[in-house]
């Protein structure tokens, strides 16, 4: 499978997914995942264990992460190559996304009469 191919089989990703990769810009533990995830999310996103061990088995048999170290008992995890790839692909996806509503969000609040005070407030 050529590698657009390979890439486009995981987008879009989930947003358990896509936190997951950007942590792993740098090296990680599991919690040091959990903590920086909610860190970036300002607390949107907590991930459960579970979840995130479950993510990142799918990840590394699919080729996006690996473990690379054990440190005092623990896995310490690192996006590959693949993985940046991916990442780098989702972002391109989601910035479209955002530069498509531009302009949009408040135009279709206004005409449907929906408050537009918090599209205000926090423009897209």
């Amino acid at each position: 499978m050529g590698d657009e191919k390979l890439i486009s089989a995981y987008i879009p990703m989930s947003e358990t997914a896509y936190y997951i990769l950007l942590s792993l810009l740098d090296r990680r533990h599991g919690y040091a995942i959990m903590q920086h995830v909610e860190e970036i999310t300002k607390g949107r996103i907590r991930l459960g264990a579970g979840t995130l061990y479950g993510t990142l088995g799918k990840m590394e048999k699919g080729g996006l992460t690996t473990v690379a170290a054990e440190e005092e008992k623990r896995k310490i995890y690192e996006i590959t190559p693949l993985g940046r790839a991916v990442l780098m692909a989702e972002i391109v996806r989601i910035r479209e996304l955002y530069e498509s509503s531009r302009g949009v969000e408040l135009t279709c609040a206004e005409r449907r009469g929906w408050p537009v005070g918090l599209l205000q407030e926090n423009p897209l």
